[in-house]
């Protein structure tokens, strides 16, 4: 008992305030260690720019354990229990300091990290936001320069096909009209023949109306005393005539008895002029029986008055011509013509 009762030695005052240093020390050291990682995170600016690769946290450097040295006693000092205690406590709360510290930056690290890698996430699904809006955009220009071409190729399509249909309307409008000229100019010449046609007719009327009062026509009608003289001239050259038949038949019979006496002679010759002869009388003999039928009509002519007419251009024949020839029919210039 009386040596536990025995008390320790203290330490001189001045090394008493050892612990104090390395507390402060320890302090200090915390300290830049928090204000290490906290300037850390500045240096990741370049994260906007990553669109493509993962943004990839910094590696911080592990936190150094703070832990409270003892400071060595100096030799020969005495510590009392009291001291010793504080001491103890003093570390103790360091100790607690330190890792409430460390559990701090633990935590601000996590959070750091955590809101790197959400600015990464955002900055990635941006950058895939805005990829996927320039893509679409592309697209949609792209459809749009596609609608716009197929518009215009429509569009030419149907301005072709409209000046197609212009050009064929146009050539069948053209076919029309020449058609329709044709038409006209046909309808035109059949029109005009038509009139000249009216007009041979109406002329032809004309000439054989002309030519029916000229055939009907009695050019000295109402002319008695011409009529009369006319007439007894044809009444004696029918005589004449009818007398110059009769004579002429009785030599032609004459003859055929001489030439049947002759048939027995010897001559030959004779008998051939005979013939002849005979056959040159009965020719004379129709003459002039003709001649009296031109006569009979002469005379009926003479009746109606119509006697004096040309029986070729229905003109007159003139006065002396028919007084010197009878009977006579046509004009000097038709009988000329014949």
């Amino acid at each position: 008992m009386p040596t536990s009762a025995k008390p320790a030695k203290k330490a001189p005052a001045k090394k008493a305030t050892a612990p104090k240093a390395v507390a402060k020390k320890t302090v200090a050291k915390k300290a830049a260690t928090k204000a290490a990682p906290a300037k850390a995170p500045a240096k990741k600016a370049p994260a906007k720019k990553v669109a493509v690769k993962k943004s990839m946290p910094a590696k911080k450097a592990p936190a150094k354990k703070v832990v409270a040295k003892k400071s060595p006693a100096p030799k020969g000092a005495v510590i009392s229990p009291a001291q010793k205690a504080a001491a103890a406590k003093k570390a103790a709360a360091d100790k607690a300091k330190a890792v409430a510290a460390a559990k701090a930056l633990k935590e601000k690290e996590a959070k750091t990290k955590a809101a790197a890698k959400a600015k990464a996430a955002a900055d990635k699904a941006k950058a895939t936001a805005a990829a996927k809006a320039l893509k679409e955009k592309a697209a949609k220009a792209k459809a749009q320069a596609r609608e716009k071409e197929i518009q215009r190729k429509a569009r030419e399509k149907a301005a072709a096909e409209a000046k197609k249909q212009r050009e064929i309307e146009a050539k069948r409008k053209a076919i029309e009209a020449e058609k329709m000229r044709k038409q006209r100019e046909i309808e035109r010449r059949n029109e005009e023949e038509r009139k000249r046609q009216e007009r041979r007719e109406a002329e032809e009327r004309k000439r054989q109306e002309a030519l029916e009062r000229k055939m009907h026509s009695k050019p000295y009608e109402g002319d008695t005393a011409f009529f009369d003289e006319v007439r007894t001239l044809l009444l004696e050259a029918r005589e004449t005539t009818l007398a110059q038949i009769a004579v002429g038949e009785d030599e032609a019979d004459e003859m055929l008895v001489d030439r049947e006496h002759l048939e027995f002679s010897d001559d030959e010759g004779s008998g051939a002029a005979g013939d002849l002869q005979r056959d040159q009388l009965k020719d004379f003999v129709g003459a002039l029986k003709l001649k009296v039928e031109e006569i009979e009509v002469a005379l009926r002519r003479v009746e109606d008055q119509s006697y004096g007419r040309c029986d070729e251009c229905y003109e007159a024949i003139s006065k002396p011509r028919l007084l010197a020839q009878l009977p006579v029919f046509t004009c000097v210039s038709c009988r000329a013509s014949v």
